[in-house]
């Protein structure tokens, strides 16, 4: 057999790894899991593989170059770390029976270092037990002293093979609680469960960050929508300062452009992580339990409205775009209609000068004509003296003709040279 590992393309290695991200190790009920999700700008995400590179050090491990997943086993725990664009998660499993399924206690000692000293800006931790109770899911009773009362969403996963049950609130310790029992999952299924689960949140809060950008924004939106509105107005009007609407007209432009450049990377990411929530949603499998809201209710109900309000802010930004492109446009036309009609009087002015300088210039050569002439035949006059008094008259007379003649042929001569 022949090695090809000299012929893979550049990218073959991290191409492979990728599909084996986003997932964690098998692990079977019951089972504590707790997750902290941070946001990343540049410096935090190298300084969060620079942490996780750290930690593997120290417990004798080491990550692949460029690789954005790693498992560390360390003690009783198991670290699980994953790199994404603009967050990265780090999720703690314990696994073993617990009395308590919220007791941050567990994750005393060693856990609680790592979680915090964890780099970036927490937007999401949650914690997760996994149970097999035999009489199923506790009574409502039960799920209240975990849970608000009045906030708990429980319902059938997995197909059936599972149930949830959380409030989506954060508690007093800082963190949210999911509670899952595992019914009848086998294999890796209670792991992938675990896995969709906390995508599915992540990326809703993901999802949820351009909300507040849209609504802050919002008034600022608005405002240029009503100046833009009004030199729309103005345009239409004929006795308005064309210099003065285009001035205002850019300024609303290049704050419309601002608004884009500032906006257009989060929008985009909302509307992407809101597609991978009811991605993550549908693929669930989820089955309504009689008596309390489900997964599906809970998440269309406060994520779709948020999505839709980003997306009709970015319409808005683009349909303002547009507006100011077209009434810009109409201004411009306007202008150069008006500097088209300048130029045009400015022509005919210049032909009509031209056409008063050639009259003037053929009545001066008319008259040059006339008195190169006239010195001329004064000339032959002179020279005329010698034929006597009485033949001097004809010879003038007889010559002023020809040198008339003469001068004016010569005259044209030198103006159709000029013109050549």
């Amino acid at each position: 057999m022949h090695d090809l590992s000299n012929r893979s393309h550049p990218l073959r290695a991290s191409l492979s790894a990728e599909m084996h991200v986003r997932r964690l190790p098998r692990f079977a009920s019951p089972c504590r899991l707790l997750q902290v999700v941070t946001l990343l700008g540049d410096a935090a995400a190298r300084e969060s593989r620079a942490y996780i590179e750290d930690i593997a050090t120290a417990h004798g491990q080491t990550i692949a170059t460029a690789s954005r997943y790693a498992v560390l086993p360390i003690g009783p725990f198991t670290l699980v770390w994953e790199g994404h664009t603009e967050f990265a998660s780090f999720t703690l499993i314990l696994a073993g029976a617990f009395a308590d399924p919220f007791d941050t206690g567990v994750f005393d000692g060693e856990a609680a270092s790592i979680l915090i000293g964890l780099p970036g800006q927490v937007i999401r931790a949650t914690q997760i037990a996994v149970l097999r109770h035999p009489a199923g899911m506790p009574p409502r009773e039960t799920l209240a002293t975990w849970f608000d009362p009045s906030a708990i969403v429980v319902c059938d996963v997995a197909e059936g093979n599972a149930r949830i049950a959380s409030d989506f609130m954060l508690h007093p310790d800082g963190f949210g609680r999911l509670l899952i029992d595992d019914i009848s999952l086998e294999g890796d299924e209670a792991a992938q469960l675990v896995v969709r689960l906390q995508e599915l949140g992540n990326y809703r809060n993901m999802a949820l960050l351009g909300l507040p950008m849209a609504q802050q924004l919002t008034p600022e939106v608005t405002a240029i929508e009503a100046r833009l509105s009004a030199l729309t107005h103005e345009v239409s009007e004929r006795s308005t300062n064309d210099d003065a609407l285009l001035d205002e007209l850019t300024s609303v432009a290049a704050e419309l452009a601002r608004l884009v450049a500032t906006t257009r990377y989060r929008m985009s990411a909302t509307r992407a992580y809101a597609e991978l929530s009811m991605e993550r949603l549908r693929s669930l499998g989820i089955g309504a339990v009689r008596g309390f809201q489900t997964l599906a209710d809970f998440t269309e109900r406060r994520l779709v409205p948020a999505v839709r309000t980003c997306a009709s802010f970015s319409n808005r930004l683009e349909d303002l775009s547009q507006r100011t492109a077209w009434t810009s446009s109409l201004l411009r036309t306007r202008i150069d209609i008006a500097l088209a009609k300048q130029n045009r009087d400015l022509l005919e002015s210049m032909d009509r000068r031209t056409q008063l300088q050639l009259r003037l210039q053929q009545a001066v050569e008319g008259l040059s004509v006339v008195a190169i002439s006239y010195y001329l035949v004064s000339l032959i006059g002179y020279l005329a003296y010698p034929a006597g008094a009485e033949a001097k008259p004809y010879i003038v007379a007889g010559a002023v003709p020809v040198v008339m003649l003469a001068v004016w042929w010569m005259a044209r001569r030198l103006r159709k040279g000029f013109a050549e």
